[in-house]
This record gives C-alpha cells, sequence and structure tokens, in this order.
C-alpha cells in the first residue's frame, strides 16, 4: 500500500517534458535562481558525464570549464528548479561515465559528434557509374556561350 501511495507521489512531481538526452550530449541546463526577493534564470552550459538514479531520484552531473577550470554541477532532473534542458549536440562515446575529461586539457576534451541514421555506413560491391551529362543540356550551354559571344561584339 506504501510503495503504490509513494509511486503515485513521484509520477504527479515527475517531469514529462525532457528531451531525449545521454552522457556526452553538450547541454544547456537552465535553472532558476533566486536573490533575495528577486528570481531569474542562469543557463548553465556544459556536457553530461554522468547520469545516475532513476525516478525521481535521477540526476545528470555536467561539466564545463569555466577561466580555464573545471567545474561541475550536479542536477536533478525533476527538481522545480530546473526551467529548461535544452540538447546543444550529441556527443559519441562508449561509456556510461565520462571522468576521464577532467584530466584532458584544450582540443583533446571535445567529443566526436554522434551521427544520426546509418548513410555514412553503407557500402556497396558495385561500382557507381557516373551520369552523363544530357546532350539538350550540352547544347544549351553552346548557345549560351555562342550568344554572350555576339552580347560582346
Amino acid at each position: 500500500m506504501t510503495d503504490a501511495l509513494i509511486r503515485s507521489v513521484e509520477q504527479s512531481h515527475m517531469k514529462s517534458n525532457l528531451p531525449k538526452m545521454t552522457v556526452g550530449d553538450t547541454v544547456d541546463v537552465h535553472v532558476k535562481i533566486i536573490e533575495g526577493s528577486k528570481e531569474r534564470i542562469q543557463i548553465f552550459n556544459g556536457v553530461i558525464i554522468s547520469r545516475q538514479g532513476g525516478g525521481m531520484n535521477e540526476t545528470i552531473t555536467v561539466r564545463r570549464i569555466v577561466a580555464n577550470e573545471g567545474v561541475e554541477r550536479v542536477f536533478p532532473l525533476h527538481s522545480p528548479r530546473i526551467t529548461d534542458i535544452d540538447v546543444k549536440h550529441h556527443g559519441h562515446t562508449r561509456r556510461a561515465k565520462l571522468y576521464y575529461l577532467r584530466e584532458r586539457v584544450g582540443k583533446k576534451r571535445r567529443l566526436r559528434d554522434r551521427r544520426r541514421g546509418l548513410g555514412h555506413l553503407v557500402t556497396t560491391s558495385e561500382p557507381v557509374a557516373e551520369p552523363e551529362a544530357a546532350p539538350v543540356e550540352q547544347a544549351a550551354v553552346a548557345e549560351d556561350a555562342s550568344s554572350e559571344e555576339a552580347a560582346k561584339d
């Protein structure tokens, strides 16, 4: 009885509009900041280096570089302080946790982009014949050249 009650309360507080994101993606996390009586939204841009937990306890760790220092923040995904998450780039990774990025410096810190679709993997065993130019196009090009020469005279 209590498990069902806890699950129903958690479901009512969970966000349903989260984008599909994985470890290695570059994201903009819009965080609500409260300073005194004022409220504003601050954007934290970085790479997701870890994702853990599940349900209401799911969190992501986002890492960015500020003034040549690494800054990591852990965001609970279903927190009311998180207003929006925008995925900017999908990074290609082969690991679940990218803690090795902490030691990387400069361009070695970059991740390759993950390609969508299988267009780059398709290969054919037969040579592909190049399409021949139609004689009509060649004739039209010749007429254009002759009309340009006549216009010059």
